[in-house]
């Protein structure tokens, strides 16, 4: 336990922005995700067509990628400067942002197209048929697809470590210049990101017993 309570300072700052990339880059990643996977079964062929390109263009493209673009690219675009966690949190929730998307989309297509239709029959714009007819349905029928997406997302923080971004992915290195062994703090980083997941599956669990139930 030594590893832990005697570099408390690092452990903390590494768990925040750890917590504070997936919690950030999640929050995007879902607003951005609905937006596209909308995009994805809109009646206008050009909605549908840059979701498409948007979905193959980044989902096909290794995350580390993506960062490098996020890190290094952005700020030769004359932008205003950002610090490295926020880019973090920008490249892995615009990432993820394409899973959400299509998870959604399956779940979408799960909606019987009848239900659809009568809000379309009574007046209802594509805009609300979606956010109230078929989104909350939707929703309710990838709760484990789309919390498999959120558990990638949350180990692919640590794809920020190798640019500059001091979390559990990164701790490593930190802690072995305060001569600490690298195994010991492996491990506990390991068991950090074992609690955190476990977290999610009970947050999985309720969501799909509160849905059910609410059917």
């Amino acid at each position: 336990m030594d590893v832990i309570f005697g570099n408390t300072d690092l452990w903390g700052r590494a768990l925040g922005n750890t917590l504070l990339i997936f919690f950030g880059g999640g929050v995007l990643a879902l607003v951005l995700g609905i937006i596209v996977g909308a995009m994805r079964v809109s009646p206008v062929p050009i909605a549908r067509g840059v979701g498409t390109v948007y979905v193959n263009l980044i989902r096909n493209t290794p995350l580390t990628l993506v960062f490098f673009f996020f890190v290094f690219g952005y700020p030769q675009l004359g932008l205003p400067k950002l610090s490295t966690t926020i880019l973090g949190i920008l490249a892995i929730g615009i990432y993820t942002a394409t899973y959400v998307a299509e998870v959604l989309r399956a779940g979408i297509n799960t909606v019987p197209v009848g239900q659809a239709e009568a809000a379309r029959a009574i007046g209802l714009p594509f805009g609300q048929v979606m956010s109230l007819v078929v989104l909350p349905q939707a929703f309710r029928s990838v709760v484990p697809p789309m919390m498999s997406v959120f558990i990638a997302l949350l180990k692919n923080t640590t794809v920020a470590a190798g640019f500059s971004v001091l979390e559990l992915g990164a701790i490593r290195s930190y802690l072995s210049e305060r001569g600490e062994n690298a195994l010991v703090v492996l491990l506990w980083v390991a068991a950090i990101f074992v609690a955190l997941v476990l977290l999610l599956s009970w947050l999985q669990r309720y969501l799909e017993n509160k849905w059910r139930i609410a059917r």
